[in-house]
Order: structure tokens, then sequence, then C-alpha cells
């Protein structure tokens, strides 16, 4: 059996996509109804990878200083994300108490 020569390229761009680190885009907006709760951070991630947690460092590190980047939803759409980081986690950067 023969293997086609970019077959060893494809899978290491495939593997490589895996490491990905989370980043910094843009937040969602607040939606109708929704109690504006400061101002907001998002991040891009691949939920196979990256935790939420890995996600709320980045996060922390967009918020101003003596704040708390404190979790308010996942979405999808693909926006501000790109395929490989498709989940954007958005979090409102809260005082600390």
């Amino acid at each position: 059996m023969k293997f086609p020569r970019a077959l060893p390229l494809a899978v290491a761009a495939l593997a490589g996509c895996s490491q990905l680190q989370p980043y910094a885009t843009y937040p969602r907006a607040v939606r109708a109804g929704e109690v504006d709760a400061g101002p907001r951070v998002a991040v891009c991630r691949d939920p196979l990878v990256s935790s939420l947690d890995d996600a709320q460092r980045v996060a922390q590190e967009e918020c101003a200083a003596n704040t708390v980047a404190t979790y308010s939803s996942t979405d999808w759409y693909l926006q501000n994300c790109p395929l490989l980081l498709p989940t954007r986690a958005t979090y409102v950067c809260t005082p600390k108490k």
C-alpha cells in the first residue's frame, strides 16, 4: 500500500492544530433584557485542549486591575473565533470585594 506524499504533512498539520492556546477576542454584546454587569472580555479556545480555567487566566489578564474575570457564557457562533478554536467564552470584569 502506497501513501500519498502529502499524508505526513497533513497529519502533522492536524496534530499541530490542537496546540493552539486560548486568546482574547471581542466579547458578545449584552443581550436584550440582560443587565449590563460591567466591562466584558472574551477568549477563543479549543474545548478539547484548553479548559475554562485556561480561558479564565487569559480573561483575567484582559480585565482591568482590581477586577475579577467572572464567567458569563460560551457560544459557538464562529464570528470572532476561528474553526480551530471554535468556542468563545465571555467574562464580565467585576470589581474585587
